[in-house]
């Protein structure tokens, strides 16, 4: 037998809970936290009032503990997207403890009323990241058209035309979002290398047997290379036009990979201001672009 020890919402109440699953059972989890009573209106503002005006974090904890079997209930509801129970429940948790921490007892409503949101809000975040390798959505429309589009193909196959519009105008997205969402529901996540122990069939349908890359073609890199070539040979000539001291500021301003000089530094090896240096570059840049163009 595990003893684990949570407080009831009424410190004078507390007595130990001896659950039957060891540390770490899931099930032990949720028959502990659906035993903890849910406290009354008035113990709720008390604790509230405490929280918020004594910082008392007892009070925070007892709000916390006595709202933990909604976070199950609320987590229950997004088992389907495959993802652990617990892990679930335990972004839940977060969102409470953000709800409990910004609850307003001024306000008057209860705290459950409140905290659900942010529940919700941190069980999307994790189901988002979670979900697919690829994120399926990003903005927040996306997000609110993921989670109602996914609920309403429970029931349902591919959206006809009609539903399609009826769905667009009910989230207040267009046709070609809802559209967009639901292939991007019925697609998996492929490896664009084949995995170590797969198959020949398997490997001639991953992404890297039949993609092009991007340097494959030879006539492109030739051309590249050539392009490359011929750039380099008339910057040098027309750096060559310069006078001696601008070809030197721009090679070691522009030209060089490491320790480039500043303009301070140059200003002091010629003896002139950093403004001049920085005229003398602008100037030279503008001869040489006239002359490469």
């Amino acid at each position: 037998m595990t003893t684990l020890a949570l407080a009831p919402a009424c410190p004078a109440e507390y007595s130990p809970l001896t659950l039957s699953g060891p540390v770490g059972s899931l099930d032990a989890y949720i028959d502990a936290v659906t035993r903890v009573p849910v406290i009354s209106r008035e113990d709720e503002l008390r604790l509230a009032l405490n929280l918020r005006d004594h910082s008392d974090l007892e009070a925070a904890r007892q709000l916390v503990m006595s709202h933990l079997r909604f976070v199950v209930h609320i987590a229950r509801g997004y088992t389907g997207y495959g993802l652990p129970l617990g892990d679930l429940v335990q972004e839940g948790n977060v969102g409470l403890m953000k709800a409990v921490k910004r609850f307003n007892p001024d306000v008057g409503v209860r705290l459950v009323s409140f905290a659900i949101h942010w529940i919700r809000a941190e069980i999307h975040e994790y189901v988002l990241r979670n979900w697919r390798l690829v994120k399926v959505a990003t903005t927040k429309a996306q997000r609110k058209l993921f989670f109602n589009l996914r609920k309403s193909k429970k029931h349902l196959g591919w959206l006809s035309a009609e539903e399609t519009q009826t769905v667009a105008r009910e989230l207040g997205v267009t046709v070609a979002e809802v559209s967009q969402m639901e292939q991007r529901l019925s697609a998996r996540d492929v490896t664009f290398d084949p995995l170590p122990n797969a198959d020949d069939e398997e490997e001639a349908f991953s992404p890297a047997a039949y993609l092009q890359a991007a340097d494959a073609d030879p006539a492109v890199a030739v051309e590249r290379h050539e392009w490359e070539d011929t750039t380099l040979v008339r910057l040098r000539s027309a750096l060559s036009t310069l006078d001696a001291r601008s070809r030197d500021i721009l090679e070691r301003r522009w030209l060089v990979d490491d320790n480039k000089a500043t303009l301070h530094e140059l200003a002091d090896e010629y003896a002139v201001s950093a403004e001049r240096i920085r005229q003398i570059e602008t100037s030279a840049l503008k001869k040489l672009k006239a002359i490469m163009a």
